[in-house]
């Protein structure tokens, strides 16, 4: 079966004789194909020099055009040494002329076009390269390299960069390349050998692409994107241009990394390389900063290359002038460049792929990447069509009515249609990207400040010497934010207030640039800033220290409903394992927790969610991390110590964590219990025997949540509540763990298992343990002797620690505490597996300890104090101080609770310490009952 071009343009002869001949050239083609051959040979000298030299081969060609190009890469593989040079010159000038014919025709779409002159280009590069290699091996010249190694370039790796990395090489394109080498292959001693022996390779090979013959020449090839190319050899060493591009690459090399690809040499080595630059080129969080450095480049380029001036068609670059190649370009690699390092999914080297991922992710308007993507292909159509002429590396619209007017019948269409087609796309484009990159370059007057607001200027005067605006461009960005911050101060209810809450956050920032940048290109953000810094101090200490938070607000997802505790495992699963070694996945795991625990603060914060509902996400919160970190400790564990044996471990909640509802900074109460059945040891390369293989391997875990790492800490966590307490083993075999709830335990551990639930490790494990609680607790308990108990707690309890006042809802009588001690006492006493406070109550009805009324009450208590914990700990790290939580924390304190204000919150608060305190003493008894018992 043949693949006939299928004609859907024809171009037109410019010079109607010209076509003529070309056409007697190939007198067995008729109809379209006859006048394709006319109409490019008739208008482009290039394409009428190919089709005199390759006339014979051209028409059946044509008739099977991939069939063609295949015989033609075949026979490029196959060619000796000696015949390399004219060989791939006759294979450029038949792909060549077969690519422009099919192009002008438009039977290949533009990819087709692009991929094949890149495919070319990459053999040919391959070919030329191995070649060099395999004679300096047979003359000695890479010292331990032997015929074998040919076929890996003995370790040289050519990366395509720019257009043939992405595989959009255009028609008459050089191929920039940088040139490596793995190191690693040689001695240290022969390093200085090899090197040389490598240079003198790249030079050989780049000669034989580029060095024009009477054949005519393969591909010029540019090397200057390589680190340093003033000072540096052609060919370098792989560790070194990593040590360059980790201490001084720049963010053009970021961006032009993003279309970096091994194409020729040693592939796989070519593939670690890119892999140990993912970090450079990928930054952890959104780099909007990229921004300000493209447009920079966008501005020298405009000034190198005199592209910067008014729109006019004759002498135009389509590449690099106004609404060019280059505009769409940038405009996709900075927002991949702002958002790659967090979405994998846009880390692709197309503009026309990356265009479409953009659009998908929410960071570009469909229409918009629709528009840019149908403008890119026209104009690599008409560069294609300019360099076709005279097979130049030019972009510029020809000066001359005759060279536009070539270009023109090349496209089937006349000179007027081309002015009018390109002035509209090339506005078009301008239009779209111009106002992304230059921010400021219309920018809005400053808002005025209302009459009556008067900053202080102590304040302002201080700022340009905190950490965050010391450097000039940090204190730039910021002078065009500083306008509109003051405005929105101005909008609060205390803009004195907010100034000094805004001076605090400024004053933590250890750097600006990239906050500033993100606020610069993101002015929405500024009111959640100003929000949060207005009302929280801890959320605003917070912010200052990780402010790098603020990118999750951008994905477009931050204000959706909550995901679920199965979601969120899930989604730091699959983050962690896309990790490459133990500690990256434990930032990964730190950073992604800040984010979520950011979230839900602020949906707190502006209301979105109640403090009931706050505490239960901040649980699921830390059982998706541990669920999801316990696995990937148990596997970093194994490699030194082997898999766990028996059964495993499973990791328990206690306390908050257990009954799903902890607060803003509560640390996790756990326990791990293990079974290794019949296991006296684990079988590692380190063996340990089984205890303390589970000792160490809860102190991995206990580690993975509270090292202090770059990213900070996950959680504190409490193993206090394990059998036996701080004298304990930090993990309790099964046996044990049942042997001593049997036997042992004291009432307050069996009341401390009442909140105890399975969140991590094995889970048949965990169900064992779920069905030996519930069996436990079913058990009938002495009442007398728990209610005696519990009254000593609450004695022990009120002597150790007085509340700190009113606003201290969890210690002392009637408040949290109190009444969570109450709530375990009835689950107990009913025999309810029930985790939580107001299901407890509930129990100690069905017990007949507490009546309806009573529970309803002491219900109702908790609800309140829980609302006020839970926004005292998002407010401050410390006591609520109601004369310095400001105007904002009392507006938000009072909306948590459902009060007018903080009297009438003060007050209910009081009264219902009391009377919550009066029925759980009338319930269990004060201090003085205990000593009577």
């Amino acid at each position: 079966m043949t693949t006939r071009l299928a004609i859907t343009r024809l171009p037109r002869a410019y010079d109607p004789e010209l076509g003529a001949e070309a056409r007697a050239l190939l007198p067995e083609l008729g109809g379209d194909l006859a006048d394709l051959v006319a109409g490019a040979g008739g208008t482009s000298p290039y394409l009428m020099g190919l089709m005199r030299a390759e006339a014979a081969w051209l028409a059946p060609a044509l008739e099977d055009a991939d069939a063609a190009v295949a015989t033609e890469l075949t026979a490029a593989r196959a060619l000796p040494p000696d015949q390399l040079k004219p060989g791939l010159r006759q294979a450029k000038r038949r792909l060549a002329l077969l690519t422009a014919l099919a192009d002008l025709a438009g039977a290949w779409p533009l990819e087709k076009v692009t991929a094949l002159l890149t495919d070319f280009g990459a053999l040919a590069a391959d070919l030329a390269a191995k070649a060099e290699i395999a004679a300096l091996i047979r003359r000695g010249k890479l010292p331990g390299q032997t015929e074998a190694d040919v076929e890996t370039a003995a370790g040289m790796v050519i990366l395509a960069m720019g257009k043939m990395g992405a595989h959009e090489l255009n028609y008459s394109s050089d191929i920039d390349l940088i040139v490596l080498f793995d190191e690693t292959r040689y001695e240290p001693d022969d390093f200085f050998e090899a090197r040389q022996g490598m240079v003198r390779a790249t030079r050989n090979f780049c000669a034989t692409l580029s060095d024009k013959t009477a054949d005519g020449y393969v591909f010029r090839t540019d090397l200057r994107l390589r680190p340093d190319p003033a000072v540096t050899p052609v060919c370098l060493a792989m560790e070194a241009a990593e040590h360059y591009y980790e201490s001084l690459g720049r963010t053009w090399e970021r961006a032009a990394y993003i279309k970096a690809r091994p194409c020729a040499g040693d592939l796989a080595a070519g593939g670690r390389f890119l892999e140990t630059l993912r970090p450079f080129v990928w930054r952890r969080h959104l780099d909007f900063a990229a921004i300000q450095d493209a447009h920079d480049m966008r501005l020298r380029i405009r000034e190198n290359k005199g592209t910067g001036g008014a729109l006019t068609i004759p002498g135009h670059d389509m590449k690099l002038g106004r609404g060019g190649i280059r505009e769409i370009e940038f405009f996709t690699q900075t927002r991949q460049l702002i958002a790659g390092g967090r979405d994998r999914d846009l880390r692709l080297r197309g503009t026309v792929e990356g265009l479409a991922a953009l659009a998908a992710k929410g960071w570009v308007p469909p229409e918009v990447a629709e528009a840019l993507t149908r403008h890119y292909r026209a104009h690599r159509e008409v560069e294609h069509r300019i360099q076709m002429v005279h097979d130049a590396q030019t972009h510029r619209i020809p000066q001359t009515e005759e060279g536009i007017a070539r270009v023109a019948c090349l496209m089937g269409i006349d000179a007027a249609e081309l002015r009018a087609d390109l002035t509209r796309r090339l506005t078009e484009v301008h239009g779209l990207t111009e106002d992304f990159f230059a921010p400021d370059s219309a920018a809005a007057p400053a808002p005025a400040l209302p009459a009556e607001v008067v900053f202080d200027d102590n304040v302002l005067s201080r700022w340009p010497t905190y950490p965050a605006l010391r450097s000039q461009r940090g204190r730039r960005i910021f002078e065009r934010l500083k306008p509109e911050l003051l405005a929105r101060l101005a909008r609060t209810a205390k803009p004195d207030e907010a100034l000094l809450a805004l001076d605090g956050f400024l004053a933590g920032l250890p750097a600006g640039v990239q906050l500033f940048s993100l606020f610069e290109a993101n002015p929405q953000l500024i009111d959640l800033l100003v929000d949060i810094v207005g009302t929280s101090h801890a959320l605003a200490t917070f912010l200052s220290r990780n402010a790098s938070v603020f990118d999750a607000v951008i994905g477009g997802s931050f204000f959706d409903d909550w995901p679920g505790g199965a979601a969120l495992r899930a989604d730091l699963a699959e983050r962690l394992a896309a990790e490459d070694d133990y500690e990256a996945r434990l930032d990964m795991a730190r950073r992604w927790t800040k984010e979520w625990h950011f979230r839900i603060g602020v949906h707190h914060l502006r209301g979105l969610i109640d403090g009931a509902r706050a505490g239960a996400q901040y649980a699921e919160l830390a059982e998706a991390v541990i669920s999801a970190l316990f696995p990937v400790v148990e596997a970093q564990f194994a490699r030194k110590h082997g898999t766990p044996p028996g059964r495993g471990a499973t990791v328990l909640g206690m306390g908050s964590l257990g009954a799903g509802r902890i607060n803003a900074q509560s640390d996790l109460d756990l326990i791990v219990i293990y079974d290794p059945e019949d296991a006296e040891g684990s079988d590692g390369p380190r063996p340990l025997a089984t205890r303390p293989y589970y000792a160490r391997l809860t102190q991995a875990l206990i580690t993975a949540l509270t090292a202090p790492m770059s990213q900070g800490k996950l959680y504190e966590v409490d193993m206090r509540l394990r059998p036996s307490g701080t004298q304990g083993p930090v993990a309790t075999s099964w046996t044990s763990f049942t042997e001593y709830q049997l036997n042992e335990a004291w009432v307050w551990e069996h009341l401390a298992l009442t909140r105890a639930r399975p969140v991590a490790g094995s889970e048949a494990l965990g169900a064992d343990i779920e069905r030996f609680r519930q069996e436990l607790l079913n058990r009938p308990a002495d009442r007398d002797k728990v209610l005696r108990e519990v009254a000593e707690m609450r004695a022990r309890l009120a002597a150790a620690k007085q509340p700190a006042g009113v606003w201290d809802a969890k210690t002392g009588p009637g408040r949290m505490l109190d009444i969570e001690l109450v709530a375990q006492t009835g689950a107990l006493l009913s025999g309810s597996a029930a985790r939580d406070v107001a299901q407890g109550l509930q129990g100690a009805v069905a017990a007949g300890w507490l009546d309806v009324a009573d529970a309803q009450s002491l219900t109702r208590a908790y609800d309140l104090c829980w609302s006020v914990q839970t926004a005292a700990r998002l407010l401050s790290g410390e006591m609520i101080d109601a004369e310095r939580i400001g105007e904002g924390g009392a507006a938000f304190l009072c909306r948590s609770t459902g009060f007018e204000d903080m009297a009438a919150l003060e007050a209910a608060l009081e009264t219902t310490y009391a009377e919550a305190a009066a029925l759980i003493g009338a319930a269990v008894g004060g201090p003085e009952d205990a000593e009577d018992g």
